[in-house]
């Protein structure tokens, strides 16, 4: 084992197999680990249905205790409930009610852990914060800014949920697993003994929402919302009545089940209107889109793209898209996307992440998306055909 110590890092921890392993390897290497769970939401006061699963259950912050218990460092468990739920829930809530499709997961880092972790690790003396995400950070010797890349594990990359820390954080930040597989750090779970976290299910629903009945939640969240929303219109794009629905908060850009329609052909939603409560359903093709508008920007490996004209980047818009080439252009702090190909189920709320190469050059919030004629310059366009 490393003697040296490299400085006092304080790791979130979740319970889970990632999180464990990060601290796991951290205090191996030297440095003096301090465990935090944080405490986000309280899923019995929200009348689910399912036991309390995840980063909030008393299992896993039990689990995550007992990693820290065994390994001789100090754990804590902070409650951050209420400016959890004061910003990512209520955001949750009023973006659905807004027609659009909320990322809470991005929020959160962004706004509420990194936040709430350095100001714990301030009060407790460590330099460094930690985590278990599948990435990594460097400081560009060019430009001194700090880089999110991809891990290098591609099918666990976290990269795209992690656009939106801002560069005072990552300053202070250590990903330990970015350079891991996801088999590799089961090997590294066992070699130590650490069998239940190898058995341990991995979650992947959002917190707050263990059942992934996210309908159910706003019900729950909204009262008199089914009421208020219900027999609202599915129409065509040219404004023809096709059906009734339940209430535009409880579809999202892209579906095809559970629309209770038949078209003669599969259907899709394309748009959603919350001022008239229509929903709006097509067939795939019509889900194209050649270019979005995203807002709330937060630039990574450059500073700012304005002045640059069109700077070529592969852009994800949603967190399991492989990623589509394109062109950015910043306006009036916002960044248009055109597309080299369309794009289907480019859904507003949801975050669009640019890379260029294995890098995050920036990341936004999807505000609204271009259906239509390929919009890029004619010499451009034809250059690139």
């Amino acid at each position: 084992m490393n003697t040296e110590v490299k400085g006092r890092v304080l790791v979130a921890m979740s319970g889970g197999i990632d999180s464990s392993v990060a601290a796991v390897l951290l205090h191996e290497q030297g440095y003096e680990v301090v465990g935090m769970t944080m405490k986000t939401w309280d899923y019995a006061s929200a009348g689910g249905s399912k036991k309390e699963t995840g980063c909030c259950s008393l299992d896993s912050i039990n689990d995550a205790r007992d990693i820290a218990v065994q390994l001789g460092f100090p754990h804590y468990i902070i409650d951050i409930r209420d400016e959890f739920g004061d910003f990512v829930i209520d955001n949750f809530t009023d973006e659905y009610l807004a027609g659009r499709t909320p990322n809470p997961c991005v929020l959160c880092n962004t706004h509420i852990k990194w936040d709430a972790l350095l100001r714990r690790a301030d009060q407790l003396g460590c330099q460094f914060i930690a985590t278990g995400h599948y990435a990594n950070i460097r400081k560009d010797a060019e430009t001194g800014r700090f880089v999110v890349s991809k891990g290098l594990d591609e099918n666990k990359d976290q990269s795209y949920a992690l656009w939106g820390v801002s560069q005072e954080s990552l300053s202070r930040t250590l990903f330990p697993l970015g350079g891991m597989r996801k088999t590799e750090i089961y090997d590294e779970a066992r070699r130590r003994g650490f069998t239940e976290l190898v058995n341990k299910p991995e979650s992947y629903e959002i917190c707050f929402i263990p059942d992934n009945d996210y309908r159910g939640f706003l019900r729950r969240r909204v009262p008199g919302l089914e009421a208020r929303v219900a027999g609202g219109n599915f129409v065509t794009k040219n404004g023809r009545v096709i059906g009734k629905h339940e209430g535009y908060p409880f579809y999202t850009i892209g579906q095809r089940k559970g629309l209770g329609v038949a078209l003669g052909y599969p259907a899709f939603v394309l748009e959603i209107r919350p001022d008239t409560n229509e929903v709006v359903l097509g067939n795939y093709d019509e889900l194209a889109s050649t270019a979005t508008v995203v807002g709330k920007l937060n630039m990574g490996k450059r500073a700012s793209l304005a002045g640059l004209g069109l700077v070529p980047a592969v852009v994800k818009v949603r967190y399991n898209h492989d990623g589509s080439p394109a062109f950015l252009e910043e306006v009036d702090g916002k960044i248009r996307v055109y597309f080299e190909e369309a794009v289907h189920a480019i859904t507003p709320g949801q975050a669009a992440v640019f890379y260029d190469g294995q890098d995050v050059l920036g990341g936004g919030w999807i505000e609204r998306h271009v259906i239509g004629e390929f919009p890029l310059p004619f010499a451009v366009a034809e250059s690139i055909r």
